[in-house]
């Protein structure tokens, strides 16, 4: 039988320890994001898998915000972060960085999520947008290439959060 690991026992690192160590190359991007629990989310999931940073673009929600944090738990003030008005100019500058920025959309000549290749000497930067309108078609454009996850059911979208959280595991383990 399997025994529950007391909260002790999982030698989590402290918020000290999570901003020296070394992190996954990926800055995780949200386009107009509406609400502050997928943004709370997105928060904790880059805390578990060591994401470079957040950035909050548009209409998405900063901390410090009480509904941010009742997802995040407190991963909004370990992940580094950064606001910025217009996704665009948070892609461009990513760009000039050396970042290569996909935009995880349906769309034309996409790549399924399985199919990706990464190369663990590069940087990565992900756009997961709006709930309802997905990532600006603006965006994309000026997006190196778009990633699709694969469905297979009646429904063609997944929840803003949970996309986030595939592709962030995904980086993950291909880039960890």
């Amino acid at each position: 039988m399997n025994r529950k690991l007391q909260l002790e026992e999982l030698n989590r690192i402290s918020p000290e320890e999570f901003k020296q160590a070394e992190k996954t190359p990926l800055i995780v991007v949200l386009d107009n994001v509406r609400s502050l629990h997928n943004v709370g989310a997105v928060f904790r999931t880059s805390d578990a898998y060591l994401v470079e940073a957040v950035y909050l673009c548009g209409i998405t929600s900063t901390p410090p915000n009480a509904e941010i944090h009742k997802t995040a738990l407190g991963a909004e003030f370990t992940v580094d972060w950064k606001h910025w008005e217009h996704t665009q100019d948070a892609v461009a500058q990513l760009k000039a960085d050396g970042y290569t920025v996909y935009s995880i959309e349906q769309a034309e000549g996409s790549i399924m999520l399985p199919d990706l290749a990464l190369n663990k000497t590069k940087k990565y930067a992900v756009v997961l947008g709006n709930e309802v309108k997905g990532v600006q078609q603006e965006v994309i454009d000026v997006s190196d290439a778009c990633i699709e996850l694969p469905q297979y059911g009646t429904k063609h979208s997944l929840n803003v959060s949970v996309t986030a959280g595939i592709v962030i595991w995904e980086f993950g383990m291909k880039l960890g």
